[in-house]
């Protein structure tokens, strides 16, 4: 008798191999993705086998049903919770990153971040005319072009210091300077993303947004407690708020004398789109995959920029109604919300969290900046 067959020893067998593909799959997280990745196996192979690309079509549908539905979201939660909806819609597209991976919503998520950004800056050049920039003076008008500078200069300044890329000052200073998510939407626009990153450009969105929304809040009290007049708390909003609908806000939350003026204050800045950009198109030179254009090519303004200047002339010129005009803002709006949702869903997370609180720096210079700039001229000739 073997030691196996002796009375109350245990039995085991030889181990032998277990064919785990036979095997049921249990409810496990391991389980569903090993389930996944055999299916698109086995279509792929099939795919090809048939002599088909295994790359999905290019249609555009895909990616823009999932960025629609996400710009949607942040909607609804902007119009019940109060929250900046730029701010939510760059929130809601980086919580949905992970879509993009699918080569399917590609060909969407670029139409929306690119064309849709274009036109949404178009279409916002109907709610600025000549005559509000007229209305405005000389002497505030030049105090805002210095205000302007300032806040260009901190975030080139801060962004050299901080050992980021200049053309994450460019992009931080530009957008606090004029007109916050619209003006770094056109300014990366120019720079190109081979010059800086998807990543560092949702950062910047993101502080600008968090700073504008703040300021909204945070300025009318500031305002009230250095006893600030209406025109000068005006000034002050409408000249450091970066978003043009928080600028409002604010100004309005100090009186509505105050919101008057920090409106046409900030439809100033916005004016000032077009020529900014244009200006720094000149000055950063061409992308790399324009370097070999003719050097008219290289200094044309993009298009988008000349069809933003013809709205503003279009909008001077005639009255618009006030249906038109309101009906237009709502789709500048949808259509910007698109373009910076489809833009944080084609960011990378790793790469944003691996840059730090360094890439904020430049954001930040530049609102500190804008603020003290603002408040002093408007105590210097208010």
């Amino acid at each position: 008798m073997t030691p196996q067959d002796k009375p109350g020893t245990a039995r085991f067998a030889a181990p032998s191999t277990i064919d785990w593909d036979a095997l049921p799959y249990g409810g496990d997280l391991f389980g569903e993705i090993h389930l996944s990745e055999t299916a698109g196996a086995v279509v792929a192979g099939a795919r090809a086998g048939e002599g088909l690309d295994p790359k999905p079509s290019d249609t555009p549908l895909p990616g823009l049903a999932i960025c629609g539905v996400a710009a949607a979201a942040a909607a609804w939660l902007s119009e019940h919770y109060g929250f900046p909806i730029i701010l939510l819609g760059l929130l809601v597209g980086l919580s949905l990153n992970f879509i993009a991976r699918d080569p399917r919503t590609h060909k969407g998520l670029d139409l929306a971040s690119r064309t849709f950004l274009r036109l949404g800056i178009v279409v916002l050049g109907l709610q600025v005319t000549f005559a509000q920039i007229g209305a405005l003076g000389p002497a505030p008008f030049a105090a805002l072009v210095v205000v302007m500078i300032a806040a260009g200069g901190a975030a080139m300044l801060a962004a050299r210091v901080f050992g980021q890329s200049k053309f994450a000052g460019i992009l931080a200073g530009g957008a606090t300077a004029i007109c916050g998510a619209s003006a770094a939407l056109a300014l990366y626009g120019v720079i190109g993303k081979d010059r800086l990153s998807q990543a560092q450009f949702a950062l910047t969105l993101v502080g600008v947004s968090l700073a504008s929304a703040l300021a909204m809040s945070l300025y009318p009290v500031l305002a009230s407690e250095l006893a600030l007049t209406d025109r000068e708390a005006g000034f002050l909003i409408g000249a450091s708020i970066h978003d043009v609908a928080q600028a409002i806000g604010g100004g309005y939350a100090f009186s509505d004398a105050a919101g008057s003026y920090a409106t046409i204050v900030k439809l100033a800045r916005v004016a000032l789109l077009a020529p900014v950009v244009a200006l720094v198109s000149v000055a950063i030179g061409p992308a790399d995959g324009a370097r070999g254009q003719p050097i008219w090519r290289r200094l044309a303004l993009p298009w988008f920029i000349v069809a933003f200047l013809a709205a503003v002339t279009f909008n001077s010129l005639i009255v618009l109604p006030a249906a038109i005009g309101k009906f237009a803002l709502i789709a500048s709006k949808a259509m910007l919300l698109l373009a910076v949702t489809a833009t944080a869903m084609r960011s990378r997370m790793d790469l944003l969290m691996e840059m730090g609180w360094r890439a904020a720096v430049p954001t930040l210079a530049a609102t500190l900046a804008s603020f003290f700039a603002a408040l002093a001229f408007a105590k210097l000739l208010l």
